[in-house]
């Protein structure tokens, strides 16, 4: 382990907007960073950027460009936390990761390799945002939410959190004391023109998160959302109308401000302190007030 003492984070969705920013935050608060993102290669000079500066606070780091809603990737990812951990590739005997067969398998072979490591992401964050911005309804079917869209918003932004859990668990890494995390927003329980798909998502990674908390609470794992107020992020700037929500929240605001992805980052910090043990199951408005009004 580097200077660092506090141990790992895994961040789903760790190269822009709230990954990023609670990536360099952790890690400046003491925390070792596994990043999980997905990028094109003109994208890569900043996220090669990012990764430098989050080592330049002595911070170990490593990140994956890979999709993280595919259970291959999700073994792969694990079977690299292990090696960075052990220093040893864990011998999965050429198994066929894509093979679901292999999954169980696959599984107990990582918990072996890590029987000596339980718990040590002390934390996860899953902040993934990609999924389908088009109206539920439409004359021109080709403009309308199709079931392929639906299914992969639900699945990329909301299941995905749990497959990641389930392995993460099986596997020890995430064990008492560990907290998990994950981004949803007001959309949750809004009608914005298009973000139907993304609304829905989120919904469900607010009921996952409840489920979670009554499932992982015997075992001292602790699963919260963070909910952001309206903030300026890629993200953000893909859905339509975006500009609009962004007047009405800095109208709204008592802050008189937007949020920003250093708000939750400084709040995952905060609630990194291991004497706040006792917060599970629940939204954790980061917001100003803004949804008060």
């Amino acid at each position: 382990m580097s200077h660092h003492d506090k141990g790992w984070v895994l961040i789903l969705g760790s190269s822009s907007g709230f990954g990023a920013a609670c990536s360099k935050a952790l890690a400046a608060a003491g925390f070792d960073i596994f990043g999980v993102h997905l990028d094109r290669a003109g994208a890569m000079p900043r996220v090669n950027a990012l990764v430098e500066e989050i080592a330049a606070t002595g911070a170990q780091v490593k990140f994956w460009n890979k999709n993280v809603a595919r259970d291959d990737v999700r073994l792969e990812v694990i079977a690299g936390i292990a090696e960075t951990l052990t220093a040893q590739k864990p011998a999965l005997g050429g198994l066929n990761l894509a093979d679901e067969n292999n999954r169980d398998a696959a599984l107990t072979i990582l918990s072996e390799a890590l029987k000596e490591h339980n718990g040590a992401l002390k934390a996860m964050l899953h902040s993934v945002a990609f999924g389908s911005l088009q109206p539920f309804v439409s004359d021109n079917l080709k403009e309308q939410t199709s079931r392929k869209q639906m299914e992969m918003t639900l699945d990329v932004m909301a299941n995905s959190m749990v497959y990641w859990v389930q392995d993460l668990a099986r596997v020890r890494l995430l064990d008492r004391g560990s907290k998990v995390f994950s981004m949803t927003s007001a959309g949750s329980r809004r009608a914005w023109y298009g973000y139907g798909p993304v609304s829905a998502a989120k919904a469900a990674l607010e009921a996952h998160t409840r489920q979670l908390a009554r499932e992982l609470g015997p075992r001292g794992i602790l699963v919260n959302c963070f909910e952001a107020g309206v903030t300026d992020t890629p993200a953000m700037r893909m859905i339509p109308g975006a500009d609009v929500i962004k007047a009405e929240a800095l109208r709204r605001n008592p802050g008189e401000r937007l949020t920003t992805p250093e708000d939750i980052a400084n709040t995952f910090v905060a609630l990194m302190d291991p004497r706040v043990h006792w917060i599970s199951g629940t939204t954790v408005r980061v917001d100003g007030g803004e949804d008060t009004l």
